[in-house]
């Protein structure tokens, strides 16, 4: 996607031993990359956030891979990275997969010949990603010109959305905003309502700077917003990504998804998740009781970062000293709160029946 008009990915090989990828805790004030050559490098930058959501803390684990079998090819080496990689974000089952990915490509070739194919794989890895999201982007577009004419000429499709799950979240396109994009290039009129999503901001700081930069129309507004917009008709169609999905169509996403959910049941909002195939969990049926959450620094909520009015960046806190903090960080919508799944493969129920319709071969 772009940014001031300049083609980027969110992660891409810079050199021999050099991963490059673009600081999100920065954004949007201010535009940075980072370059990692290590392991431990990778790890931080997936577990303090440089890189986040799920298809790309997945193809950044991969890249780590690489990085980390250019110190230590062995079978120790391989086994103590992805040990390393899986525990920085317990959620997210893209970065599980890709690490198994990456482990069944390498272990049966020899030391000698590890290090060329782990950055092929990874960079197949992220290739993947993209041409997944840009077929997401195609088939939740026609979702999207559907609403539109079913609207008077000229008027824009309202949708909304919570969280990033844009190109930022993935390696490019993202996945709940790829339709958006893929619907703007098309000549659709739309807006985005973009929640803020409490308590990192990812939509204010993060959707709203890439839709910016791609001159989609957009108003970001409060979390508790939405819910008054669906009730008065602005809101046609609500589309969130998932960081884990399960086989029973159950989609755990960024807290606050399930009440954005229950407020578009009520008042018969189409409510679509957008979803590349390596984000659906197989293993598991039960969303609520089985997916991990996330627990993460009660500082997340306490306090606020943001640009002052003479330019410095500088954080406050907005809670009462010594007030105890708790920072859910996802949250599970039940199956039936859901109008479809938004895959590569086209638009299915949310239910088993549903995915294996699209991937018959997970039967």
């Amino acid at each position: 996607m772009r940014i001031d008009g300049t083609a980027y990915r969110t992660i891409w090989p810079d050199g021999e031993g050099v991963v490059a990828i673009i600081d999100q805790t920065r954004l949007p004030h201010d535009f940075a990359v980072v370059r990692l050559t290590s392991l431990e490098e990778a790890a931080h930058a997936i577990r303090a956030m440089l890189v986040r959501g799920a298809p790309l803390i997945g193809a950044a684990a991969a890249y780590g891979v690489a990085l980390a079998l250019r110190t230590d090819a062995s079978d120790h080496g391989l086994e103590q990275a992805c040990a390393t990689l899986l525990a920085t974000r317990p959620t997210a089952v893209n970065l599980r997969w890709a690490l198994e990915r990456m482990r069944g490509r390498l272990v049966p070739l020899p030391e000698s010949q590890r290090v060329g194919a782990a950055e092929a794989e990874a960079a197949a890895i992220a290739d993947e990603d993209v041409e997944i999201n840009r077929s997401i982007g195609l088939h939740g577009a026609a979702l999207i010109r559907a609403a539109a004419e079913r609207k008077a000429p000229g008027e824009p499709v309202n949708v909304l959305t919570h969280c990033n799950a844009g190109w930022l979240a993935t390696v490019d396109w993202g996945t709940a905003l790829a339709p958006v994009y893929a619907a703007f290039e098309q000549g659709i009129p739309l807006h985005v309502w973009v929640d803020e999503t409490r308590p990192r901001n990812q939509g204010a700081s993060l959707t709203a700077w890439e839709l910016k930069q791609h001159g989609v129309p957009h108003t970001v507004i409060a979390d508790n917003v939405g819910g008054h917009l669906m009730q008065h008709g602005r809101v046609d169609l609500c589309i969130v990504g998932t960081d884990r999905t399960t086989a029973t169509g159950d989609v755990c996403n960024k807290i606050g998804t399930y009440l954005k959910a229950l407020a578009a049941h009520d008042n018969n909002v189409p409510f679509y998740v957008g979803l590349p195939s390596p984000t659906i969990d197989w293993t598991i049926a039960n969303g609520v009781r089985e997916i991990p959450i996330e627990e993460r620094d009660g500082r997340e909520v306490s306090e606020l970062t943001g640009r002052t009015a003479d330019g410095r960046i500088e954080t406050v806190r907005v809670t009462p000293d010594g007030s105890p903090v708790a920072n859910y960080a996802f949250d599970v919508t039940p199956a039936r709160l859901v109008t479809g799944l938004i895959t590569e493969r086209g638009v299915c129920a949310a239910s088993r029946e549903g995915l294996l319709g699209l991937f018959p071969e997970r039967g």
